[in-house]
């Protein structure tokens, strides 16, 4: 990184220092697009990384999309997916290795030359972001000047992915635990609305069901929703 950035005894604080703001965000009530967005401002400052950025991996697997950086460049954010087979970050996805590039304009594998060129960018740390043995991304940091990264260095930012992975696990574990208890609801009301059914017009189970199903189609509406209007129309009956 630059000759600014925190060496030795420093560079330990100072990661220590951001693996903790970085754990008290995911412990608290924010959004994970603004933690990851907190996560490479951070790191950037930490560690004198002109750019950080967190990327991740498509639904195929097959292409990164930017999740957050800091760099204010619009060249840089509007860029268009990277494919992951031949791109430097796909390398790091493949290998599941942190890659380093002292200088992106001489690999042949590095396709945002007009990027780097635009922004000064020049060496690059790209580490896989991981949960459990399974990638999701990779987390970037350019320099804006040749910068052969120490281990220490590869650790330090090696923690913060590991951080960043983290949140996005718990926000996907908690998005999990939310759709089973509106999915148990779900049910709930379609049992409720079965009986109201049955007993307004006096059929079968099966055939308040169907009548249910018949509904959710004819207005294009989930059962859940259709449950829970036949629910709410009974109660405020008369």
């Amino acid at each position: 990184m630059p000759n600014s950035m925190k060496t030795s005894k420093n560079l330990r604080k100072a990661g220590f220092e951001l693996l903790y703001e970085i754990s008290h965000a995911i412990v608290s009530n924010r959004y994970l697009d603004e933690i990851l967005t907190m996560i490479v401002h951070l790191a950037a400052q930490v560690t004198g990384s002109s750019l950080c950025s967190i990327m991740l991996l498509n639904d195929k697997k097959d292409h990164l999309e930017i999740k957050a950086t800091q760099s204010l460049s619009q060249k840089y954010r509007s860029k268009p997916p990277l494919p992951v087979k031949g791109s430097v970050s796909g390398r790091a996805v493949l290998t599941k290795k942190p890659v380093v590039v002292l200088n992106v304009l001489e690999d042949k594998e590095f396709l945002l030359r007009d990027v780097a060129l635009q922004d000064g960018l020049v060496s690059l740390l790209a580490i896989p972001m991981m949960i459990k043995n399974t990638v999701i991304g990779v987390f970037n940091c350019y320099t804006a000047e040749a910068h052969e990264f120490s281990e220490e260095e590869i650790q330090v930012l090696g923690a913060v992915a590991n951080q960043a992975a983290m949140a996005i696990e718990n926000t996907q574990l908690l998005a999990d635990k939310i759709a089973a208890v509106e999915a148990l609801e779900a049910r709930k009301r379609v049992e409720k609305a079965k009986g109201i059914l049955m007993k307004r017009h006096h059929i079968s189970e099966p055939e308040a069901y169907r009548l249910l199903q018949k509904q959710s189609m004819d207005k294009r509406r989930s059962l859940g929703e259709v449950a829970e209007a036949i629910v709410v129309s009974a109660e405020i009956a008369p």
